[in-house]
């Protein structure tokens, strides 16, 4: 049954990795990145759009939509009390094994050993949630990043702004950074919000409500 469950686990494993080269290869070309770009336009503009005259809610807007979708499918897809366990595990195990070596227990060393495939079982296992989750952050996270980049470089009278360290900066330019100043505020905007939702998200997992949730959307075969 353990080869079974390693054969499925890595055919699971091989099918998300292909599906996710064709995704990227899609989202590559440049005509169907205006095709997605045109095709959104007319869904996002006018909710947080704002005629252009806001770029910088709109920046923090979507951030916080992809931060959201994110958070969501690896939540969904994650088991939080599983992956802590796994952890635990392997953290316990890795203190036992070096305290065998250190005293040159040949002995206890030998059967710790045949016990780290289940412990590398149980890791996998554990985090083979979010391999899955990365599907749809393609799918629904990479079209919206595609739409900012088009509305963004389609606004003409509103491209600069001011921050406390200066102003008339340029969404576009790349003052100090590797990127440009838009994608900075971004990435900024993203990663306080995502601290926020997956805190909320991570904590909702470890409840009971959630857990009864979970068993009835995908209830454990017996």
């Amino acid at each position: 049954m353990r080869k079974l469950d390693d054969v499925a686990q890595a055919g699971q494993m091989i099918l998300l990795m292909l599906l996710l080269f064709v995704m990227i290869f899609i989202f590559g070309n440049e005509s169907i990145r205006s095709v997605v770009a045109l095709s959104l336009n007319t869904v996002f503009a006018p909710i947080i759009g704002f005629g252009g005259a806001n770029p910088l809610l709109t920046i923090m807007l979507a951030g916080i939509i992809v931060v959201f979708l994110s958070s969501f499918f690896t939540h969904v897809f994650t088991d939080w009390k599983a992956m802590g366990q796994a952890q635990e595990a392997s953290k316990a195990f890795n203190k036992e094994i070096t305290k065998a070596r250190r005293e040159g227990n040949t002995n206890r060393v030998q059967k710790l050993m045949k016990m780290q495939p289940q412990i590398m079982r149980m890791t996998t296992q554990s985090s083979g949630g979010m391999m899955k989750s990365m599907f749809f952050l393609f799918i629904f996270i990479a079209p919206i990043f595609i739409w900012l980049t088009y509305f963004l470089g389609s606004i003409v009278y509103y491209q600069y702004f001011t921050v406390p360290w200066g102003t008339g900066v340029s969404l576009f330019g790349r003052d100090g950074f590797l990127m440009s100043n838009w994608f900075f505020l971004y990435m900024l905007f993203s990663f306080l919000a995502g601290q926020l939702i997956r805190q909320s998200f991570k904590w909702i997992s470890w409840s009971s409500w959630w857990q009864n949730i979970r068993k009835t959307i995908r209830p454990s075969a017996k």
